[in-house]
């Protein structure tokens, strides 16, 4: 039986102006300004509950937006060359921007302003967006529920004794309450991703490299990945158009072509000739029944429109979650150690005459799942460990790819869950970090893999709760995600996160 999503508290005041086709319309057909949508979403960002933002850049918003209105009174409808133009965006707070306090949701960067901007952020601003202000994360972007916040946890919208996902749960939570049209979030091995399934929007995780990560504060430097979180898989389109290419600032920046997304996301497959991969190791003892069957009816729905279902596998699929928490930790530990209160970070320790007894009491700024990875990180790249862990990881990851290119020679895009429960109740796993890691089963192959991954809702369980369907794409062809996303989405406007009604 198939559920509906739970409504969210007062969205309908936003709710015509969600998207940025319906705000673009509304500008040019002389109903709204700039300033007076960036005032809705800055009052609903500054009354919210949720903990979803840090900080609310009223001011530069405001600024942002008036300067838009004396273009738009000028021009009389919203100028080309802007895609983005007075669309009310929130940056993850890993990002950073000029002038603008980026704590990383950690106490050791509790008061880093920045002298610069990210490329990603620029390039949106640049298109036109307006940037409401600075969203709640896991301490540096470690975790999956957004519990691991030094300046205190996210709520999910619409059910507050749930987490929200992490760790992007800032953003996850933002997107669906309203609190703003679209959100940066990144995602390393799923932080875009399962927040996008538990709080009922569009995740995109982009091709490695894709995206620029100049400006990106760094966790792990070969997964990290910035992408959008929206309602609909057009305005991810819309965003990864602006914000994507070539960035001789990044030296992980790939100079590849930069397809027109928009249109991809507007154009009807040719179902005749689409292959959807279903993976046997994906569908496993333990997923949530309800999950199982929401993912189940939407490959059913791709093969009554003509789509052939093929069954693909990835062994190596099992190897994955521990392949992860080798590299990742290995990297975290590396890319860490800057902030010792001497280059980065607050110095609780000033004054300390002893230099051991300095970084001590600086590094004890970090929260305990930061500690826990710089711990195994360490552990893992220590000498007489380095071969036995972090080398082996290594080809384990490279098997991973392999397992990858071999099933796209049989199919276009991979179709499964994107996780195995909906959203688990607030506390419940944080005293097993095991059980929390294996949250991330299903989406930490494509992103050790450098596969790009979109979450789109399909369904929900009893409470409500969102249940996502997760589509990977060869790299480089997100194109496709688009395409299959947004036809899997106009058929099904009931599950999408602007559909969904009070049960």
């Amino acid at each position: 039986m198939a559920h509906t999503l739970k409504a969210v508290p007062g969205i309908d005041e936003i709710k015509a102006y969600a998207t940025v086709k319906q705000v673009h319309a509304a500008y040019n057909a002389g109903k709204l300004t700039p300033s007076e949508l960036t005032e809705r979403y800055l009052k609903r960002a500054e009354g919210t509950k949720t903990g979803a933002y840090l900080q609310v850049l009223r001011d530069r918003a405001m600024a942002q937006a008036k300067a838009h209105d004396a273009v738009l009174k000028r021009e009389g409808k919203v100028p080309p060359g802007q895609p983005l133009f007075g669309i009310p965006l929130g940056i993850k707070d890993v990002l950073t921007m000029d002038g603008v306090r980026t704590t990383c949701g950690s106490r050791m960067l509790e008061n880093y302003v920045p002298p610069y901007t990210g490329t990603a952020v620029e390039r949106l601003e640049r298109a036109g967006a307006i940037s409401l202000g600075k969203l709640n994360m896991d301490e540096f972007a470690m975790g999956s529920s957004n519990e691991n916040s030094a300046f205190g946890p996210v709520n999910h919208p619409t059910h507050p004794d749930r987490v929200p996902g992490g760790s992007s749960g800032g953003s996850g939570a933002a997107v669906r309450a309203g609190l703003c049209v679209g959100a940066l979030g990144t995602d390393t091995g799923g932080s875009i991703r399962l927040p996008a399934s538990y709080c009922g929007i569009v995740g995109l995780k982009v091709t490695y490299g894709r995206v620029s990560r100049f400006g990106l504060v760094a966790f792990s430097s070969s997964l990290d990945s910035i992408g959008p979180m929206t309602h609909t898989v057009e305005d991810s389109a819309r965003i990864l158009q602006a914000m994507g290419g070539f960035d001789p600032r990044d030296s992980t920046s790939a100079d590849v072509p930069m397809p027109d997304f928009i249109a991809s996301a507007n154009r009807d497959p040719d179902w005749s000739k689409v292959r959807v991969g279903v993976p046997k190791e994906y569908f496993i003892d333990g997923i949530d029944p309800e999950v199982r069957s929401s993912v189940q009816r939407a490959l059913d729905w791709y093969k009554s429109k003509g789509a052939k279902l093929v069954d693909v596998s990835l062994p190596h699929t099992k190897y994955a979650v521990a392949t992860y928490y080798v590299v990742a930790v290995s990297e975290a530990s590396s890319n860490l150690a800057r902030f010792d209160g001497v280059r980065f970070g607050l110095r609780p320790g000033q004054g300390e005459e002893d230099l051991t007894a300095f970084y001590k009491k600086n590094r004890t700024l970090f929260g305990p799942e930061v500690k826990r990875r710089i711990i195994l990180g360490t552990f893992a790249l220590s000498s007489g460990y380095y071969d036995a862990y972090f080398n082996r990881a290594c080809q384990v990851r490279a098997k991973l790819k392999e397992d990858f290119d071999r099933a796209f020679e049989k199919c276009d895009v991979i179709a499964c869950p994107v996780a195995p429960t909906t959203a688990f109740k607030r506390g419940e796993k944080t005293g097993d970090p095991l059980q929390m890691y294996l949250m991330d089963i299903f989406t930490i192959p494509a992103s050790m893999a450098g596969m790009p991954g979109i979450s789109i809702p399909c369904g929900a369980d009893k409470d409500g709760l969102s249940i996502g369907l997760q589509l990977i794409a060869p790299q480089f062809q997100e194109e496709r995600l688009f395409s299959f996303g947004a036809a899997f989405e106009k058929a099904h406007p009931e599950m999408q996160s602007l559909g969904g009604a009070a049960q």
